[in-house]
């Protein structure tokens, strides 16, 4: 009986440590931040507005009244460094930087 519950014991142990690391591991590898888009997507900014945008599906074109954002200046989250600069500046309609 006791050889019976030390082995118990140490399995409830295991299971739970093993719980624990498996939290852990994904809570490091889960980015909190509300992305700008879904998987499979990437935001489009629409011309002359700083308070319109929407996402595309990957592989396909902007609709019309949208553009791509210049390459390294896309958002990628809420409120980071490009949603902010974007929330005050506009592009045209050839993704060019309005003055």
């Amino acid at each position: 009986m006791k050889d019976t519950a030390g082995r118990l014991r140490r399995t409830i142990a295991l299971l739970v440590a093993g719980a624990a690391i498996t939290g852990l591991a994904t809570a490091c590898s889960t980015d909190i931040r509300d992305h700008m888009c879904e998987a499979g997507e990437y935001p489009v900014a629409s011309v002359g507005s700083s308070s319109g945008g929407a996402c595309v599906g990957n592989g396909k074109q902007p609709p019309a009244g949208y553009v791509r954002y210049p390459a390294g200046k896309v958002p990628q989250h809420v409120d980071d460094k490009w949603d902010t600069y974007w929330g005050t500046h506009t592009l045209d309609a050839n993704g060019k930087l309005q003055k």
